[in-house]
């Protein structure tokens, strides 16, 4: 047995730490959320559905978002059309802590561990948002295309991105890097 956790300890690391970090951040992330009204919007997916009205707006006019009286989620309008439902699940949080959690398991030294986190978060929120933006005029233009854009293309999207982040990581930044 001895023998086996010596052969399989990097694995055996990378997963403690992957599921501890991931556990630990998401456990902060419910906390957070367990601070709003069950139909209340939080202030991650509020700014998030701002950005998003503003990148619209910048390419058209009357983009804009209101929240739900009723509930948890923000009406997107593009064009003084609804085009769009801003969930919880559409801020990227969810993405944003696996990227997280992967980094910190291949982590380095803990400057750029940090400093990679970081700039890969933000990476990835401006992404969403401009993917959001992106499907939403989409949908406007092409209603009939709405479940092919909104649950393969644009979750390939942002999964692809992040899975390139982590490549860069790991070939480049991890303590595994050649």
């Amino acid at each position: 047995m001895k023998k086996y956790y010596y052969q399989y300890k990097p694995f055996l690391l990378f997963l403690g730490s992957f599921f501890l970090s991931y556990v630990v951040l998401t456990a902060l992330y419910q906390y957070y959320l367990s601070g709003f009204e069950s139909n209340k919007v939080d202030g991650i997916t509020k700014m998030v559905s701002n950005n998003t009205a503003w990148v619209l707006d910048c390419f058209t006019t009357n983009s804009f978002v209101t929240e739900s009286s009723k509930h948890a989620y923000m009406k997107l309008m593009y064009q003084n059309h609804y085009v769009a439902r801003i969930v919880e699940g559409c801020n990227a949080v969810s993405v944003l802590i696996l990227f997280a959690s992967f980094v910190i398991s291949f982590s380095g030294r803990w400057a750029i561990t940090i400093g990679y986190v970081l700039c890969g978060c933000v990476l990835i929120y401006i992404l969403n948002v401009l993917r959001i933006a992106a499907l939403s005029a989409l949908i406007f233009y092409y209603p009939e295309h709405e479940p092919f854009l909104h649950g393969v293309i644009f979750p390939l999207s942002i999964y692809g991105v992040v899975f390139l982040l982590w490549l860069i990581w790991v070939r480049k930044y991890s303590s595994y890097a050649a």
